[in-house]
């Protein structure tokens, strides 16, 4: 299974523009996947670069209702016809951050899209082809990222704490591999392993993704908790590959307890699984 990173908040070089957002390219034996757009049309010029065609991409997951992963989607739906595209059922619904001047300002999904023919509906556990699965609803168990204080939902013509409902995680399983992709994890990534374990009876092999330990505003996890996550993070013998709304600090703080079985993603990396 090769990764292959199209966009994230930094860059491994100049050649590669990077944003506040996620893409990932997953190149399986018999598929090609995207999860998550980014910001902007940007995952589409950066895949060029990667030597990988969007019009021939089989299936495209968005992982929750953030423009930072899904701004790209009117962009992938010029460019590719076919493809299959997984959303939450709730993912098209309002949602907000609020600023420090403590404005709003809205972060959901462009909704002229959500009657696109090629959007296929989520929820709970949902299967797409031989070992490729999608679940959403993680018991919130243990406590969420501080990072989410500020994101908002509208319910019944009000604003509520987001409690990221739309979000979901994507598992591929490959020659005795079992990798697990996270958007932001939101719903905060102990609960999210602890769900995949009920799912799964074991833990994966490989996490890739956002953790959510920071925000753009500059809000990051407490230094203690980063290191009880390090500490849980290593206790599951998996290996780790992080980005976007880690945060780098953070990062750097998961790194110092957790050694080689962590490692970021900037955008332009390639690798293999």
């Amino acid at each position: 299974m090769i990764i292959k990173v199209l966009v994230e908040n930094t860059s491994v070089s100049k050649k590669y523009g990077c944003e506040h957002g996620l893409s990932l390219y997953i190149g399986t034996k018999n598929k090609k996947i995207l999860f998550d757009v980014g910001a902007s049309e940007l995952f589409y010029k950066n895949a060029k670069k990667l030597d990988i065609r969007i019009e021939d991409i089989d299936y495209l997951i968005i992982s929750h209702g953030h423009y930072d992963h899904g701004g790209g989607l009117r962009k992938f739906f010029i460019e590719n016809k076919t493809a299959e595209v997984f959303i939450h059922k709730i993912a098209f619904k309002k949602y907000y951050a609020l600023r420090q001047d403590y404005e709003k300002e809205y972060i959901g999904l462009d909704e002229k899209l959500k009657n696109n023919r090629q959007i296929i509906y989520t929820s709970d556990r949902f299967f797409i082809d031989k070992g490729i699965q999608i679940f959403s609803n993680v018991k919130q168990k243990k406590p969420l990222p501080l990072a989410n204080s500020g994101l908002l939902e509208e319910k019944n013509d009000a604003l509520a704490d987001d409690l990221f409902m739309h979000e979901q995680n994507l598992i591929i399983e490959e020659d005795g591999k079992s990798v697990l992709f996270t958007g932001c994890a939101h719903n905060g990534i102990e609960n999210i392993l602890e769900h995949f374990y009920i799912l799964k009876g074991r833990m994966p092999d490989y996490v890739i993704g956002g953790f959510h330990l920071s925000r753009s505003s500059g809000l990051t996890e407490r230094d203690q908790v980063i290191d009880k996550i390090g500490n849980y993070l290593l206790g599951t013998g998996a290996k780790y590959y992080t980005c976007h709304c880690t945060g780098v600090e953070a990062y750097n703080r998961l790194k110092s307890v957790m050694g080689h079985y962590i490692d970021y993603l900037p955008t332009g990396t390639v690798f293999e699984v």
